[in-house]
């Protein structure tokens, strides 16, 4: 199968290595993967934060570049979320039914990465090897939106050597939430402790989840308290052999 990376502009600016992680997985799995250079952004953080008519060109640039692309593949559910739950309304509130048209026919071929697996390609081994106790946080938009429960977790159950650790109240919001956590900073500082505090109990050596700003915002928590735990997006973890471990962290 044909699929095209998207690989939203926060994974590109700050985390390549999971694009090359997914692009790994896939490849091994027999697929063939092309990458749009000129794609840019979902709109996400322009909608949410209010500057929805800015979001506007954005979603149109999207449906232009992918208009005749058979499979999306996307490394970031609330990416995904941002295209399922809004892009409808969007096009909806813009009265052109040619852009209407195009959203209803795009978005079934957008799959955040972990439901391309499992529920497209029907695949739950991947061939990973990764001897290291894990445990995954579940991000809001992955659950709340995309209803990704049990994906996630029935991928790392057939990687081998991995120990996954249930994490309390998994489903708990880290307090990110993009521009939330700086408008809201001490609310969101007070949600990262606390979920901070419930990953510690696991003493598990990595969080994993399938989004990397949720990642990114636990992470520093982490780092600042030398707690010894790393974070790690779930498809490095799937990327890893035993020969090497190339997309480990």
């Amino acid at each position: 199968m044909k699929i095209s990376l998207f690989i939203t502009c926060y994974n590109d600016t700050l985390f390549p290595e999971t694009g090359r992680a997914v692009v790994s997985v896939l490849e091994c799995l027999g697929h063939t993967l092309d990458f749009h250079p000129g794609q840019t952004c979902c709109g996400q953080m322009h909608y949410n934060t209010g500057y929805q008519k800015e979001a506007l060109p954005l979603m149109h640039r999207f449906l232009e570049m992918y208009r005749d692309v058979e499979t999306i593949c996307i490394p970031s559910s609330s990416c995904v979320a941002m295209m399922r739950d809004h892009y409808p309304k969007m096009a909806e509130q813009s009265g052109n039914p040619e852009i209407q048209t195009q959203v209803k026919s795009l978005l079934p071929r957008v799959h955040e990465f972990t439901e391309l697996l499992v529920d497209k390609l029907q695949v739950e081994d991947v061939g990973a090897f990764f001897p290291h106790k894990v445990t995954l946080h579940t991000s809001c938009h992955s659950i709340r939106s995309l209803h990704l429960s049990g994906k996630p977790e029935k991928l790392l159950g057939k990687v081998r050597g991995l120990t996954l650790v249930d994490l309390p109240d998994s489903d708990h919001c880290c307090g990110f939430g993009g521009t939330f956590s700086i408008k809201n900073a001490d609310v969101s500082a007070a949600m990262l402790a606390e979920k901070v505090q419930h990953l510690l109990s696991t003493r598990a050596e990595i969080c994993t989840a399938v989004d990397n700003s949720c990642l990114m915002h636990i992470n520093g928590a982490l780092h600042r308290q030398r707690a010894g735990m790393r974070t790690m997006h779930l498809a490095e973890i799937l990327a890893s052999v035993e020969r090497g471990n190339d997309h480990e962290r």
